[in-house]
Formats: structure tokens, C-alpha cells, sequence
């Protein structure tokens, strides 16, 4: 990866951009979140913004809850531009959040069963499956229950 990603809380006019990045991706399109659905994620009460850049350029984002999961961080969402899909992009924001939450013991994230380039990505990131919740959004698909212990 040439391009170096920086990595900061979001502004106010990224959440547009993230909202689309979002309405046109993998899983929320099978999970049927509009982008007005997007928009809504995005802002809701609890939850932190972060977005990556690359040469000023908005590539990806994760929202985090801090306290979402037992008291434990959660990423409740996750999302590279097609753009910059395979650059690394990914990967940094995935380590931006556990080192954020570093010290915390645990984070969480749910990722969903037809999802399969996702849930590798997170298993090679050291992320287990711990639960699964059956027809959880979408009838006759689980969203499952990954974790990572933090340093």
C-alpha cells in the first residue's frame, strides 16, 4: 500500500459520503437499509465516527460503540469504498479501533452468515465466533457474534 491512509473522527460532511458508501454496499443491500436507513445508523446516540482517507480523500469508515456489547466496545459498522477495496484500508481501520479501545479487554462486532468475504477478513484479523443470532434482520439468515480479546 503506497497511498498513506490517515485516519480521524468524522466531520459533519463525511456522513453523506458514508451513508452511500454504505447504501450501495454489501451487506446492507441485502439487509434492505435505504440510504436513508444509512444516514440514520451513522448518528445514533452512543456511537463514534471515524473515517480514512487517502491523499485527503475519504476510502472507508467504522462506527464504534464504545460501551455497545456488555460494556464493551462494539463496531457497529465497517465499510472501504469499491475504490479502495484490497489496498490495506481495511485493515487499518480494523487495528485504528482496537488500539482506540486498547486496554478495554474485549471487543465485539456482528457480521452477517451470507457475508462470507467479510467474516474472513475478521477471522484473519484474530476475530472468533462466539453466538449467532437466527433470523435476526433478515428471515432465514444469522447475523453471528464475532469477538477479539484486546491487549
Amino acid at each position: 500500500m503506497g497511498t498513506p491512509i490517515h485516519i480521524a473522527a468524522a466531520e459533519p460532511e463525511d456522513l453523506e459520503w458514508c451513508a452511500r458508501v454504505m447504501a450501495s454496499s454489501e451487506p446492507w443491500i441485502t439487509l434492505r437499509r435505504d440510504l436513508e436507513g444509512c444516514r440514520a445508523t451513522l448518528v445514533r446516540p452512543g456511537t463514534e465516527l471515524f473515517v480514512a482517507r487517502a491523499q485527503d480523500l475519504p476510502a472507508g469508515f467504522i462506527l464504534v460503540a464504545p460501551y455497545g456489547l456488555a460494556g464493551s466496545p462494539y463496531i457497529a459498522c465497517f465499510a472501504v469504498a469499491p475504490e479502495g477495496r484490497g489496498q490495506g484500508i481495511g485493515s487499518r481501520l480494523l487495528r485504528f479501533a482496537e488500539e482506540h479501545f486498547a486496554g478495554r479487554e474485549h471487543i465485539f462486532l456482528l457480521v452477517s452468515s451470507f457475508n462470507d468475504r467479510a467474516q474472513r477478513f475478521y477471522r484473519q484479523h484474530g476475530y472468533e465466533l462466539i453466538g449467532e443470532l437466527k433470523d435476526y434482520i433478515v428471515p432465514g439468515k444469522s447475523e453471528l457474534i464475532l469477538h477479539k480479546r484486546l491487549p
